[in-house]
């Protein structure tokens, strides 16, 4: 993608989504899910995301809200607020939408799209997925990726305070 006016675009309300969702399926287009807090991008999250939208035709992303993360990662975090990692997250080539959300879990959102594909990365198993059920359900299915190891955001956080 040469065009950066495209970025903007690229970010969704939940309204929105549902709509280019509709519009995807009419065209018999699959969709993947993910998502994440994604306060300060690194070589791991390049490695999901990747893996994530070679599961679908369409990658779609949540991010949680500057308040969801505070309550997931503490008071002073997000480092970047939410506009900020929609952005970057907006700008990379394999990523087709972002959606931020507010609730502490993307369930809802999940529930609105309901992806083919819902991929997680990690330690998780799909007992403790969210949204794992609805998806299985809907004839979707689930995907867990490796983490790669040695990046995590704290971990970068944590070397950036040392310095």
């Amino acid at each position: 993608m040469k065009n950066p006016k495209i970025i903007p675009h690229k970010i969704f309300t939940l309204q929105e989504i549902i709509y280019q969702v509709n519009r995807l399926r009419l065209l018999s287009k699959t969709i993947s899910f993910t998502n994440g807090c994604f306060d300060i991008l690194h070589e791991g999250h390049i490695a999901s995301l990747s893996d994530a939208a070679s599961e679908a035709d369409y990658l779609i992303v949540g991010v949680n809200a500057d308040e969801s993360v505070r309550k997931l990662k503490g008071e002073h975090r997000p480092i970047n607020n939410q506009y900020s990692r929609a952005t970057l997250l907006a700008s990379l080539l394999m990523v087709d939408a972002v959606v931020i959300f507010e609730e502490d879990t993307p369930l809802k959102l999940i529930k609105a799209i309901l992806p083919d594909v819902l991929v997680k990365g990690g330690d998780y198993t799909i007992d403790k997925i969210v949204g794992a059920n609805e998806v299985i359900a809907n004839g979707g299915r689930v995907v867990i990726n490796p983490i790669v190891e040695g990046f995590s955001t704290s971990g970068l956080i944590e070397k950036i305070n040392q310095l």
